[in-house]
């Protein structure tokens, strides 16, 4: 047994060192009697702009705790503490004819295909798009005015969207499959920080090597990796998948984690044409907004030593009502990026990295449109949505993934930003001053309209203050689910087919994801013994 200490608060100029001394005295013990303590959460608690200070709980072991815990047991910050194991089968009995392929790199399927490595099944991950090391060029080239590459851009490649958006590791889940995979990420580069902190980063310049040291662990456990493949069709025999279609041949498989992300909608249509069960799922969308950071700074800090201590302020915010709007991806110093998967559409994301160095905030103004607002029951109608309002888009971007923008006041007085407006953001491409109103459906608009004077009271003037807005915004989630058994996490109808991530509308985040996809590569291992004949 073991204590967890909660809520042991120290100001922000004290270091994580002295955390040690801290739980010492909240027990009343000395120091040297801590035998070992772990940090299990550490938020930061910004409520008072002029006395910020970090919360902690953390894991303590001291050489009597029984004792301890029964002298302290009206503190209710000091609890007994038993960590909930991580689930890791033994392998399953049924032989498996073909090793397992896992379809797209981004988080759900990266993090199948490593956990199925380590437990001998040598997985085959196949990914549309191009290795990482030759998506970085292509972007480049791209936000200098190259020619659109439908398979090397922002959301297709290895590590998906993901590797390109912003590298936020929040995530509502708690539990030992989140403890495992961020610890995963720790391995393969991330700081050791990030499997405590409540909002952890790990910046879109560090997840091009993290993708790629993910890939070399999983090749040296007998992995393989297949780019510029594209899956094209799924081969059912009675129900059971026996193989698949890909730009690069056939595969034979009976077990696929089908891990596509959100924005392949070409496979979409591919999985409804099959007959695989798809449904309409709610979605976020809206717009981002893009402001000086050192207004959020202002807000936020108070104090101007509080920047060198914390680096530059993020934020959160909603506005409740009959629809809620609120705040996401906010990306502190970063950079607004076209998060664009077909030819002839447009729309935005937000990435920053590591550093926040940018000089602007930047995040999305969002709301969620469910499948009854979207104009049509058929189970691609919310893709349809996005191309309708994407399209619009990109016929004002000049035919040219140019991003339209529009100042904030604009927006909200019906006025068209006039083409002279001198943009400084950080869209590297170009931009088009217009009227926002025409990519987005009109309950969206008002939705917008109301709430974005709400968040700027709250900031007392702040938020608005030099802000432009730009978009549309459209892939947050997924508007479609892929239907799944709860038990097997396989489609029914299609054995061997395993819909993971946010693609598969299971998802919402990298870490959730992975999560995800952690999950059905895990229901694989529990059936099915380790391919041991060669494999081709």
């Amino acid at each position: 047994m073991s204590l967890k200490v909660t809520n042991i608060r120290l100001p922000v100029e004290i270091p994580e060192e002295e955390l040690a001394h801290e739980l010492a005295l909240k027990l009343g013990v000395g120091d040297d009697d801590l035998q070992s303590f772990r940090i299990l959460r550490k938020s930061l608690d910004a409520r008072s702009r002029h006395d910020l200070c970090f919360v902690y709980s953390a894991e303590v072991n001291v050489a009597d705790e029984a004792s301890l815990l029964k002298h302290l047991r009206e503190d209710l910050s000091v609890q007994s503490f038993t960590e909930s194991a991580f689930f890791d089968p033994e392998n399953g009995s049924t032989p498996l004819e073909e090793r397992p392929v896992v379809v797209g790199s981004g988080p759900a399927g990266l993090l199948a295909g490593y956990y199925l490595a380590c437990k001998g099944y040598r997985p085959l991950i196949i990914e549309r798009g191009f290795p990482v090391k030759e998506r970085v060029p292509e972007i480049r080239r791209f936000d200098k005015g190259a020619d659109f590459h439908h398979e090397n851009n922002y959301l297709f490649g290895e590590g998906g969207a993901g590797c390109f958006s912003d590298g936020k590791l929040t995530c509502r889940l708690t539990g030992p499959d989140v403890q495992w995979v961020l610890e995963r990420f720790v391995e393969c580069g991330a700081r050791p920080s990030i499997v405590y902190e409540h909002r952890p980063h790990l910046g879109s310049n560090k997840l091009p090597m993290i993708c790629r040291n993910f890939r070399r662990k999983i090749d040296a456990l007998g992995g393989e990796f297949r780019f510029e493949c594209r899956l094209e069709d799924i081969d059912v025999k009675d129900g059971q998948v026996q193989g698949i279609m890909t730009s690069s041949g056939y595969i034979k498989t009976g077990q696929v984690i089908l891990g596509i992300g959100h924005s392949a909608r070409d496979t979409y249509q591919m999985l409804y044409d099959l007959g695989v069960p798809l449904f309409r799922k709610a979605f976020q969308l809206g717009l981002r907004i893009e402001q000086p950071q050192e207004q959020v700074n202002e807000h936020k800090y108070g104090r101007d030593e509080y920047l060198s201590l914390l680096g530059a302020a993020d934020y959160t915010m909603i506005t409740k009502g009959k629809r809620d709007l609120y705040t996401f991806c906010m990306c502190a110093g970063g950079i607004v990026m076209p998060s664009v998967s077909e030819p002839g559409m447009f729309c935005t994301n937000g990435m920053s990295n590591s550093r926040h160095d940018t000089g602007f905030a930047n995040s999305g103004i969002m709301t969620t449109i469910y499948p009854e607002e979207f104009g049509s029951e058929h189970p691609l109608a919310g893709v349809e949505l996005q191309r309708k309002y994407e399209a619009a888009a990109y016929q004002i971007g000049q035919q040219n993934y140019y991003c339209p923008i529009q100042r904030a006041e604009d927006f909200l007085n019906h006025k068209q930003t006039d083409a002279s407006f001198e943009y400084a953001g950080t869209y590297r491409r170009g931009v088009v001053p217009t009227d926002l109103h025409q990519v987005l459906p009109p309950l969206v608009l008002n939705q917008i309209e109301n709430g974005l004077p709400v968040m700027d009271k709250k900031w007392r003037g702040l938020f608005l203050k030099n802000a432009v807005l730009v978009g549309p915004e459209m892939r947050g989630s997924s508007p479609i689910r892929i239907d799944r058994d709860r038990d097997t996490c396989q489609a029914p109808g299609f054995k061997g087919l395993y819909p993971v991530g946010e693609g598969a509308g299971y998802a919402g985040g990298i870490v959730s994801a992975a999560v995800d996809g952690l999950l059905s590569a895990r229901k694989l291992v529990e059936e099915f013994s380790p391919l041991t004949a060669p494999v081709n």
